[in-house]
């Protein structure tokens, strides 16, 4: 048998040089179609993922109209709309939903977040609450209570000052604007302001369980407001009863009772304002509504017939009076001579009557009228049962349970015409919607389910 030849030789090294060569070409193609194809993959996904996120915040901007209606036509003459009214849960919007997420009235504790809008009314206005009440939040110090009057008194010391020179800005001098607002104050930390409710929907998520109890503890943003007032007028913009004009007030009383009731009532307020039947009423007379009632004689029933229709000032609005329909336990406990016995007293009351709540008198009949928190109330223009000022707390889900986005509103309709007074980006504080959601939308996203 003759042997290769040299040539033969070279060419089948040549043949399997070429063959390698092919080879590890077609690897390198391989590889660079596998690389672009997951960086189209990616980009894809990216792509999809930006596109839910603006679908989620248009989604939230639909929230905010469909809050605006809610409003302008079950927010009148102070009401506060309910969830028979409205919804608050998964609404969709074309491939997208959003939530609203709000705080339960009945102040229990739960596991996935509760979902409604949130009164103002129901929070301490941070401008006009006084020392003693501010000192009954949770967690507060005497000294971040006088940070927070002296930043909002036009007269605070100079040595308030002095406090803020190394921060290289001086202390306000003039009312809150905000809530956040309070992160500037001395002694400002984020467990005093938002306690263990880090993302600020009222539960539990993924933040330390401090106490052990399975119950979230808020800080001082649960709490308080700078938005509550309430206009001092009917809706159509008529004048109310100013009960220290005598002349309106007769009007209104024999109108409403008739000539014999209403000299009456006339005569115990001039006896118990001066002493004397020979008394006139006058400007300074009557501070609030419940005051008025208290000397006034008459009967409940009868004060519910004229609360909607008095009030005790001229001025145009009246300031941060808390809604003891929906204020919480803790809020409560901050009004004169309340504590968290009583608070809680009131909210069991409340929620045993819900059909006796239409004007301020059904804590006369919860408490006693003899009660010394009822003439405590009565010292001061403290609480009512109206509301014109609702946050709307909206995070959103665009097609598939992507791109999760969180606003949070506070409308106004003091002024008769809806208003969005504040707005605020809340996406930077993570999912709040629970773990329900999550299962029932994200998690549906990963088994490509749509909803």
């Amino acid at each position: 048998m003759t042997a290769p030849s040299i040539h033969s030789k070279a060419r089948h090294r040549t043949q399997g040089s070429v063959l390698i060569i092919v080879l590890w070409i077609a690897f390198g193609l391989v590889a660079l179609a596998l690389y672009f194809a997951d960086a189209m993959t990616f980009e894809m996904r990216t792509s999809d993922n930006r596109t839910a996120g603006l679908v989620a915040e248009q989604a939230i901007d639909a929230g905010a109209r469909y809050v605006s209606s809610v409003l302008a036509t079950f927010a009148t003459n102070g009401g506060i709309p309910n969830l028979t009214q409205y919804r608050a849960e998964a609404v969709p919007i074309g491939s997208a939903h959003f939530w609203i997420i709000g705080r339960d009235p009945s102040g229990a504790a739960g596991t996935e977040p509760y979902f409604s809008m949130i009164d103002e009314a129901s929070k301490l206005n941070l401008n006009y609450a006084g020392t003693n009440a501010l000192l009954m939040l949770p967690n507060i110090t005497s000294d971040f209570v006088q940070a927070i009057t002296d930043w909002r008194s036009s007269s605070s010391s100079g040595l308030t000052d002095i406090q803020y020179a190394p921060l290289n800005y001086s202390s306000k001098k003039a009312r809150f604007e905000t809530l956040n607002e309070l992160r500037l104050l001395s002694g400002a930390n984020v467990d005093l302001l938002a306690g263990a409710d880090i993302n600020g929907n009222g539960i539990l998520d993924n933040e330390v369980d401090v106490n052990h109890n399975a119950q979230v503890q808020p800080g001082l943003f649960e709490y308080l407001t700078v938005y509550s007032r309430e206009p001092n007028q009917h809706s159509d913009g008529t004048a109310l009863t100013n009960v220290n004009n005598r002349a309106q007030l007769t009007l209104l009383l024999s109108t409403t009772f008739g000539v014999s009731r209403a000299n009456q009532i006339l005569a115990n307020l001039t006896r118990r304002v001066r002493g004397s039947t020979n008394a006139v009423l006058n400007a300074s007379a009557f501070t609030n509504p419940l005051q008025f009632y208290l000397r006034s004689g008459m009967t409940s029933a009868e004060f519910g017939q004229i609360a909607g229709r008095i009030t005790t000032t001229s001025a145009a609005y009246i300031y941060g009076r808390v809604n003891i329909n929906t204020a919480s336990q803790t809020v409560l406990s901050c009004l004169p001579g309340m504590d968290m016995g009583t608070a809680q007293q009131l909210v069991n009351y409340r929620s045993q009557n819900p059909t006796a709540l239409g004007n301020i008198l059904w804590i006369v009949d919860a408490l006693g009228v003899n009660s010394s928190i009822i003439q405590a109330l009565a010292q001061g223009d403290y609480i009512t049962t109206h509301s014109y000022q609702f946050t709307a707390d909206i995070a959103a889900l665009g097609p598939y349970g992507r791109g999760y986005r969180r606003s949070r509103f506070v409308f106004d309709v003091s002024g008769g015409a809806v208003q969005v007074v504040y707005r605020q980006d809340l996406s930077r504080l993570g999912w709040a919607l629970g773990k329900n959601v999550r299962l029932a939308y994200v998690d549906k996203n990963a088994k490509g389910v749509a909803f």
